[in-house]
């Protein structure tokens, strides 16, 4: 599965962002940070994730890989971009 198609999925992203602090959320705690998801999306989220090298379970929790913390912090350098981007009223004249 391609890179881009994999973070496309609903909640993928969302788990990677979860993720991306030092400490292993357990799959419960994981599911409580994500607010919403259900078990199975969450499950196949994180086998997916697994499959493409960026989570990992770590004891009784998930972790990123290597590979999953640089694409976090890639990730947060573009939320750091967003938050910096705002739309003034003269750009979204037509």
């Amino acid at each position: 599965m391609a890179l881009l198609d994999l973070l496309g999925r609903r909640w993928a992203l969302r788990v990677l962002w979860e993720l991306g602090d030092t400490s292993a959320p357990t799959f419960r705690q994981l599911q409580q940070r994500c607010g919403g998801v259900s078990s199975s999306v969450l499950a196949d989220r994180l086998r997916e994730l697994g499959e493409a090298g960026l989570v990992e379970h770590a004891g009784e929790g998930y972790l990123l890989t290597g590979q999953g913390r640089t694409l976090f912090d890639r990730l947060a350098q573009l939320d750091a971009w967003a938050a910096d981007w705002r739309p003034t009223a003269a750009d979204q004249q037509p």
